[in-house]
């Protein structure tokens, strides 16, 4: 079976419009004799003539008048398929998104993107879960839309990749704890000799930090391992141990305690959105993006700058 000419279906939509060769030609930017031509085909691939002559004129058969209303919709569908994807009306858009971060995302940020979604679109919903690994299979298999997070090599080489804010790692102790009870800054032997909580989603028994620390001849001893900011942070706000999380990152997560630079030069990293290509162009996804960059992107510096 041969393939149909799609072509034909606009030819045929103008031609039952106008009912007249001529002026379906013009229509069309074709010449009269093409457009005799196009009539011709027509006849041919649906066996039926379509447009009969009467007296001066042409009129539709039955079957014209059959498929004029079908074709006519048919033809809007597919400019409709093939323009630019236009800016939806948000008011009227019903969708839930999913965005997947580490904890202290959804502390930090989620209340003012839920707000600002809130009054622009108030169908759209927002879904978080937490994120356990760099893999970019969810972006890709469209189970997440957003993903945040420091750009690694893990992920997919096709990944979208906009920077949200700049971070770096900080000390964090409970109020009156002896490390702060002194004036001034907190100096490299006075830190690592206290109780630390070491933060590894691995279970490593060592992170950069450790390495800092070793290249001025000092070890901090390690009291115990989680795998979260939040826990670390749980932990230090009712003991003595010391956590050493994102400064951004866990802004709400450190409410109420005290924080401080490190004695030790670590580099700041950047956190990024990400998001696969096939969501690129989608209106209502770009609009998401625009939004969750407004609400993260236009924080504070960093406190404590190199």
């Amino acid at each position: 079976m041969s393939t149909p000419d799609f072509n034909l279906l606009v030819a045929l939509d103008v031609l039952l419009t106008e009912g007249n060769v001529a002026r379906a030609a013009q229509r069309l930017r074709l010449s009269p004799s093409a457009m005799s031509r196009a009539l011709a085909r027509l006849r041919e691939t649906t066996g039926d003539p379509l447009l009969v002559r009467a007296g001066r004129g042409l009129v539709p058969t039955p079957r014209a008048l059959e498929l004029r209303g079908r074709v006519s919709q048919l033809v809007q569908d597919t400019e409709a398929v093939l323009r630019p994807a236009e800016t939806p009306d948000l008011k009227q858009l019903v969708r839930t998104f999913t965005l997947r971060s580490r904890e202290g995302f959804v502390e930090n940020f989620g209340a003012g993107l839920i707000a600002r979604v809130a009054e622009q679109a108030p169908g759209v919903r927002l879904r978080f879960v937490q994120k356990m690994d760099k893999d970019s299979s969810l972006l890709r298999d469209g189970s997440v839309d957003l993903e945040t997070g420091v750009v690694s090599g893990a992920m997919g080489p096709e990944v979208k990749v906009q920077a949200l804010f700049r971070d770096r790692f900080i000390g964090v102790v409970r109020e009156g704890h002896p490390l702060i009870k002194s004036k001034g800054a907190i100096a490299a032997t006075r830190y690592a000799a206290g109780q630390h909580i070491l933060i590894s989603r691995q279970g490593s028994e060592r992170a950069g930090l450790d390495d800092a620390l070793l290249a001025l001849g000092l070890e901090r001893r390690i009291g115990t391992i989680v795998d979260s900011f939040s826990c670390a942070l749980a932990l230090a706000r009712a003991s003595d141990l010391i956590a050493s999380v994102p400064e951004r990152h866990t802004g709400n997560l450190r409410a109420g305690m005290h924080s401080f630079p490190l004695p030790v030069q670590l580099p700041a990293f950047t956190v990024s959105l990400l998001w696969h290509p096939r969501q690129h162009a989608d209106p209502a996804h770009r609009w998401l993006r625009g939004l969750v960059l407004d609400t993260c992107g236009g924080g504070r510096p960093l406190i404590y700058e190199e």
